[in-house]
């Protein structure tokens, strides 16, 4: 595999192309729910919003962006600071390079930096039993082969491309559940701790 870097997303300079990479999970799979893609404004606006509170992060092969991932709000609730919702894309043409493993390596040494300790993943699977052209288990094996494990599945709650599908949480624990938890520090507070980006 060829060398890898892992920075910060611009949203200036990144959308476009980042967008390109997530256009096919919208009109083509079911691994996203939207039904259509974002606009270029609308999904940089995206890009700003999440940076202002977590991390979102682009992976680079010579000079060309190959994929991204990022974090998000577990839910709204100030209860629940210390969990996020994360969420990644590769280019199809880089998949099983382990491009993946090192975006979630450092979106993780980022959120624990932040003092997050649980990572949740949001997945759509199909129905047990069911074998479908836009969506499969695949995204499920990545999230098991880094230590996330399911903690509960939902029947038939999108529907796209005339089948009902399914959705499993997955969670991995990155930090110890202490009785007071270290305060939430956001992203921009720890970003230049990182020292890769």
């Amino acid at each position: 595999m060829q060398d890898i870097t892992v920075r910060v997303a611009d949203p200036e300079r990144d959308a476009e192309r980042l967008l390109e990479i997530y256009s096919p999970y919208v009109e083509k799979t079911a691994i996203s729910f939207e039904m259509e893609t974002p606009t270029l404004e609308e999904f940089r606006q995206r890009m700003e919003h999440t940076l202002c509170r977590y991390p979102y992060l682009v992976a680079e092969q010579e000079g060309r962006i190959v994929g991204y991932a990022y974090a998000g709000p577990f839910k709204e609730r100030e209860a629940y600071d210390h969990a996020v919702e994360t969420s990644i894309y590769l280019d199809s043409t880089c998949r099983h390079q382990g491009i993946g493993k090192r975006l979630y390596a450092a979106l993780e040494r980022s959120l624990s930096l932040m003092n997050v300790l649980n990572l949740n993943a949001c997945i759509g699977v199909p129905e047990e039993g069911e074998s479908l052209p836009f969506l499969d288990n695949n995204s499920c094996d990545f999230h098991a082969h880094l230590g996330y494990r399911l903690v509960g599945r939902f029947h038939q709650c999108g529907y796209k491309f005339g089948t009902w599908v399914d959705m499993v949480w997955m969670e991995k624990m990155i930090g110890d559940h202490r009785d007071t938890p270290a305060p939430f520090l956001p992203f921009p507070e720890v970003r230049d701790r990182l020292g890769i980006l």
